[in-house]
């Protein structure tokens, strides 16, 4: 099955920073999850995947088409939350149902009221007295209350506590049990991710470090603990990111490139990240 998002060598330039020949896909019927650190790069790539904001060279697709062509047709498909909510504060749930149903010919009202009552939102309360969480809530009934096939997310989960996060992730893996579905989402939390996600994409100063499955990524790379004799008889080329102590060290590794007898730990997708970047940073 084709590819929910693709992005073909996309740049952008804005003053020092630059998104260099990124190229990404996005498959249907999973979470794909985009990490990499503060101005990295993740909000620029969602603002071009929307046409928000103009590509300079490169292609971009979604769902088919490409984004600097968007259709009415086309937008009744995508789904987007950004890390604030979108709608005034001056109204009730209800009152934005009566709004949206008018902008989405898929609107889905019952849909819409289901998710408000499984999710615990009053629908008379006025948004203002909601709380951080029950904004984001709102703002993920109202984006899959229509006919879509495609969420795109901005930090939906950042400052959230964990039992919100969790309702919120299993909504999304509910989303994706239909095939021709897709989600992107773009996090801080990593540990979400980890829960959810089915592929990683990590971006670093405007360049793709990585995209793969996330099952692949942690059975490909251990944290090695290594002593002075290790280092010493090990290639330093196998060693990412590495970080030395009074007592020895520690890298990320591919585990099958490594000897027996190399003290290993499995390495979470924090440490995945946390270790390439620091190994981009020092290139």
């Amino acid at each position: 099955m084709d590819a929910a998002i693709e992005m073909e060598n996309v740049c952008k330039a804005y003053g020092d920073f630059r998104l260099e020949d990124l190229s990404l896909q996005v498959p249907r019927g999973a979470i794909t999850g985009f990490i990499g650190e503060n101005g990295a790069g993740k909000t620029t790539t969602i603002k071009l995947m929307l046409n928000l904001i103009r590509r300079d060279s490169g292609l971009v697709r979604v769902l088919g088409e490409d984004s600097a062509g968007l259709t009415r047709d086309l937008k009744e498909h995508i789904g987007v939350v950004l890390d604030e909510s979108c709608f005034p504060e001056n109204l009730s749930a209800r009152e934005v149902e009566q709004i949206l149903r008018y902008m989405y010919r898929s609107w889905d009202g019952r849909r819409f009221r289901d998710l408000l009552k499984s999710l615990g939102l009053p629908e008379k309360k006025t948004i203002r007295d909601y709380s951080r969480g029950m904004k984001t809530k709102l703002t993920i009934a109202a984006a899959m209350s229509h006919d879509t096939r495609l969420l795109i997310l901005d930090e939906p989960t950042s400052g959230l506590d964990p039992l919100v996060r969790d309702e919120i992730l299993d909504l999304f893996m509910d989303f994706i049990q239909q095939e021709d579905r897709a989600v992107f989402l773009s996090s801080h939390v990593i540990s979400d991710l980890e829960k959810a996600c089915d592929y990683i994409t990590l971006i670093h100063q405007g360049k793709l470090l990585f995209s793969s499955t996330k099952d692949d990524l942690l059975e490909t790379y251990g944290i090695a603990r290594l002593g002075q004799q290790d280092l010493e008889n090990l290639n330093p080329a196998l060693l990412m990111g590495i970080r030395k102590g009074s007592f020895g060290a520690e890298a990320l590794v591919e585990r099958r490139k490594i000897p027996a007898g190399v003290l290993m730990d499995p390495a979470r997708l924090e440490d995945i990240m946390v270790y390439h970047v620091r190994e981009a940073r020092n290139r």
